[in-house]
């Protein structure tokens, strides 16, 4: 049996060969400007409409939209044009919180020079990254850091996070501790603690899963020992905002 080709059949197979390498011509351009570190070796469909696997470095794989302006790597989607991450800035929002909001008498209050900006901050005694980020608030000008303690890191934590706050000086217990390592004194068994509990609870329904974690006065979350020059740009645009 002899099949023939319709003209109309042959124009559009021509017509989708030609638009496959417009696209993928642009997905190569725009990906060479924007993220030259990225060498591609292969431009294809994927099953989804608009978008295309982009194959790099051998076996690397990244997804793109028809025209490189947005990719897709390890489930988030970044703007090749500011690579900024859409997918964390859209979680960060979703894990705002009312800074107003925030239990506010179970933590204690460090005052650095006028205090004018504020900053809340959950911590484990224990925790090394929160060690390392203590250090560096300490180098911070005109702050009020709420710090929340939160033992998550086993007994001991708790047993120091205790002591922590039912000292009668905790900022300085605090401070020694997680400075120069001065073991906070033992206090009487019969402190209220309750309010470890409480940073608990409420670490819980707000996904607050591992220390430090910070948040600032517009409700910005961020999680880890984030840098201080960081810190200083995160206070600054929280004040902007009032």
């Amino acid at each position: 049996m002899n099949f023939a080709f319709r003209p109309s059949f042959l124009a559009a197979a021509l017509l989708a060969s030609s638009t496959l390498f417009a696209q993928e011509a642009a997905i190569r351009k725009t990906l060479a400007e924007r993220l030259p570190q990225i060498k591609i070796d292969e431009v294809m469909r994927t099953p989804i409409n608009g978008l295309y696997e982009v194959r790099f470095s051998g076996t690397e794989i990244l997804y793109s939209d028809e025209k490189g302006e947005y990719i897709l790597v390890n489930g988030s989607m970044i703007d090749t044009r500011t690579r900024a991450d859409l997918t964390e800035a859209r979680i960060e929002r979703l894990l705002a919180i009312d800074f107003d909001k925030l239990p506010l008498k179970d933590a204690f209050i460090i005052r650095q020079g006028n205090g004018s900006r504020r900053m809340a901050v959950f911590v484990d005694p224990n925790c090394g990254y929160c060690k390392r980020f203590e250090r560096d608030l300490v180098t911070i000008k005109d702050v009020t850091i709420y710090t929340f303690l939160l033992p998550i890191l086993g007994p001991d934590s708790t047993v120091k996070a205790s002591d922590v706050w039912c000292a009668k000086e905790p900022v300085k217990v605090w401070r020694a501790w997680m400075l120069d390592n001065v073991a906070p004194p033992k206090v009487s068994p019969r402190c209220d603690t309750t309010a470890l509990d409480r940073n608990r609870e409420f670490a819980q329904k707000q996904r607050i899963n591992g220390t430090p974690a910070t948040f600032f006065a517009d409700g910005t979350r961020k999680p880890g020992a984030i840098p201080v020059e960081q810190v200083e740009k995160l206070l600054a645009a929280a004040a902007a905002k009032k």
